[in-house]
């Protein structure tokens, strides 16, 4: 019937979304000893917006031990983890209003999650990009580069 048939299409067209919902987000976990649990990010071409959950997998607060995710140009990382240490705790180090960055969650400490979406159109594929932790010298050792699947 036709009602059988709508439904079908819809159920698929609702299939076709969450799939593609997912190749479009990502988690990445931090921890207690400074790392990211990955080194490098590949968004899909399909993606218009893609989000980044950041979860801390370890125990110490915030204020001890904190990670954001922040993506950046290759050449703008390290001038953006810099100006986000005198930005603060309280603007999660990262610079209010910084054109440089393109991506950016909150600081969160151990057990806590946080995301960020942001939008893919207007990158330039050809471009090398970072995602780092600005947290005062967490760049060092938590960073790695976002590519782009063609």
């Amino acid at each position: 019937t036709m009602l059988k048939r709508l439904l079908f299409c819809a159920s698929t067209l609702l299939v076709s979304q969450f799939s593609l919902a997912d190749e479009c987000s990502t988690t990445i976990e931090s921890n207690d000893a400074m790392q990211y649990n990955k080194s490098e990010l590949v968004i899909p071409a399909t993606c218009e917006d893609f989000t980044v959950t950041l979860k801390h997998t370890g125990n110490l607060p915030k204020q001890a031990m904190g990670h954001n995710w922040v993506m950046t140009k290759e050449a703008d990382a390290q001038p953006v983890a810099t100006a986000g240490i005198s930005a603060g705790m309280e603007n999660n180090y990262v610079k209010p209003d910084d054109e440089r960055v393109i991506a950016a969650t909150d600081i969160i400490g151990g057990g806590e999650s946080t995301s960020t979406t942001f939008s893919v159109k207007g990158l330039n594929k050809s471009d090398a990009y970072l995602f780092f932790c600005s947290f005062p010298g967490h760049i060092g050792i938590m960073k790695g580069t976002v590519t782009f699947d063609s």
